[in-house]
Parts: C-alpha cells; structure tokens; sequence
C-alpha cells in the first residue's frame, strides 16, 4: 500500500474542510510512454484499495485487466478506515481521533480525494474506469466531473441514485450500530456489536432467497437451534467487526443514501445520463436484490454509448465478486466489438 498525503485544506460537498487528506492506495503495472493504459478501479462500501486481494480473477497477472498490459490504480475511499482519512484517523488539528466528530461525505468527496490522487501520479487519462456497487457511484461521478479524463465506462450491480429501497437498508443498519450501547464511545471497539448486527442484514440484502436456501439449509429434521443459516450470519457479522470500524459503515451508508448524479447540475437524472459520452458496459446480475437489473437497464437505456449484458447468477448482489469468468467474456467480448 502506497500512501498521498495532501496538505492543505479539503473542502466537502456539506462545507465543512478536512485540514488535510491521506489517501492510501495500490497500483499495480507500469504507466507507458503515452500514459493510455490507466484502469481505475473504484471500490464497494467495504473493501481496500488491494483490488487484487478482492478481485481474483479479473484484476492480475494473467487475468483481463492484467499489470503486464495495464497501469491499474485502486484507492481507499474517503471516511474509509484503510489507511485513507476517516473516523478512525487522527485530527491534525486536535491530535486526537476524530470518531464521530469526522464531518458528512458524499460520493462526489470521494471522487475529487481520487482526481487528487490522479493528479499527483501524473495521470491525464484513463483508459478504463471500473466500478462496482458503490464504487459504480464514484464512476459514474467521476464522468461527470471529469469529462475529459475518461474514454470508457465499466458499471456493474450500480445506479445513477440511490433507491428507496437502498437508503431503508441503510437505515435499519445505522439503527442497528446506535442500538449498541458503546456506540457513542470515542475508541477503535465503539459500536463492533451493532456493525454484526448491521452486517447481517447487509448479507441478507447481498445474497437472497435461492441463495440461502440452497447454500445454508439443515438437513436434520430433529434440530431446534444452532442452525447454519443463523451460524453463516453470525460469522459474517465477526468477521467484518473484526476488520472494519463501526463510524465509518455508518458514515458511508449515508454517503450512499446521498448519491444522486442530478444533485446540483440543473437537470432530471435521465438527462444527466444522456450528457455521458463514454462508451460504456454495464453488467446487470438476474438475482441482485440489492440493486436491482432495473437499475441498470436505466443507466444504459439513458446513456448514448451503453451495452448492457445481464448475468443469470445465483449469487445476487455480491455476484460481481464471484462471477470473474463470466465478467471477463463479457468485458472482453465488448474490447473486441468496439476494437479496443
């Protein structure tokens, strides 16, 4: 992990300023001489700027979007707690950690942290910009704050605004962070036992019925308790308290709820969407609860340049994690078409 520190202040979409930024992030590959080889990745509520870590499969050596061929770039998000500036990092001002002083972000903060990333490597276009989820939110502003900078769009499991749908699961998993009573404790442990509790209504909005169904089902008729769904749940729930602080899913579920590529530009969505020039693939997963194939078959009927391709996959909503090998024909099947 490689680590930008910007020193001067850092002014938020809600204007409030950050005294400074530390933006923590990977890369992977060699720019080349002409600077067109730059794949971006954007990452999802939960993950690093390691995309090869969470990516296998489609991000590496020997995969499509390989370090061989390509300059890969990955960053920890704004209000993240990987290394880029968030709730468990120190205020300069203060010396102190700034927990639940840390101010409201949106997806547009987080793209303009990436521009200055992008702007200290020395990078002036991007070949590719991927994202996923969440991370097709900061794509999708990134187009529109920088128009310029990118030839071609990758959306996966994304939408131009957050849905009803998104912002009540949301909600439920900040209700369920505040009813833990070490929420409002200013250390690195505050609120672990309601992020399990939030986690496990995300696992539930990630997967879905068939999912469940088939992957987590008891097979002994006699059993009153301990059974392997409420088991799976409960080791999610762990593992992400383990790895994750609490303030910061809180904060960047509202992140989420606040997307809305119209806010501020004078116009209805469908409009907004139809001033995106890139040549753009979208991938849609059949069974995706969370965000649905609507959400997708929106973006690319609204968008001049866009093919859409829906996945059949059992998975949901985490299907463009696992997915690689389907994902990989797709996208190299849309390079080939438009003689990339």
């Amino acid at each position: 992990m490689k680590e930008f520190i910007f020193s001067y202040p850092f002014t938020l979409e809600g204007g409030q300023t950050l005294p400074a930024l530390n933006i923590a992030y990977h890369t992977y590959g060699s720019l080349n001489a002409d600077g067109s080889n730059v794949v971006w990745v954007c990452h999802a509520l939960t993950a690093n700027s390691d995309v090869e870590s969470w990516w296998p499969g489609l991000v590496g050596n020997g995969y499509l979007i390989d370090p061989e061929k390509y300059f890969i770039v990955c960053a920890n998000i704004l209000g993240s707690c990987y290394g880029t500036t968030g709730p468990s990092s120190t205020d300069p001002q203060t010396q102190q950690f700034y927990h639940h002083t840390f101010p409201a972000i949106s997806i547009r903060d987080m793209v303009k942290a990436h521009i200055l990333l992008r702007e200290h490597l020395g990078i002036e276009k991007i070949y590719l910009l991927v994202g996923g989820s969440m991370g097709g939110y900061q794509a999708l502003e990134w187009c529109l704050l920088e128009k310029e900078m990118i030839s071609n769009l990758f959306l996966l499991v994304t939408s131009a605004t957050e849905s009803a749908w998104g912002i009540g699961i949301h909600a439920a998993q900040r209700l369920a962070i505040e009813a833990d009573p070490t929420w409002k404790n200013s250390d690195a442990q505050s609120g672990k036992n309601g992020l399990k509790a939030a986690r496990a209504i995300g696992i539930l909005s990630y997967r879905n019925y068939n999912n469940f169904v088939t992957k987590q089902s008891d097979t002994d008729a006699e059993k009153t308790d301990d059974y392997r769904a409420a088991s799976y749940i409960n080791y999610q729930g762990n593992k992400l308290a383990g790895r994750f602080n609490a303030y910061s899913y809180w904060l960047l579920t509202k992140s989420m709820d606040s997307h809305n590529i119209a806010r501020g530009r004078g116009g209805h969505v469908n409009k907004i969407l139809n001033s995106i020039s890139q040549k753009t693939l979208i991938i849609g997963i059949s069974s995706d609860i969370l965000c649905p194939v609507q959400e997708q078959q929106h973006i690319a009927a609204e968008i001049p340049n866009a093919t859409y391709i829906e996945i059949d996959s059992e998975y949901g909503h985490d299907g463009f994690l696992i997915e690689t090998e389907r994902i990989t024909e797709a996208l190299k099947h849309w390079f080939r078409s438009l003689g990339l």
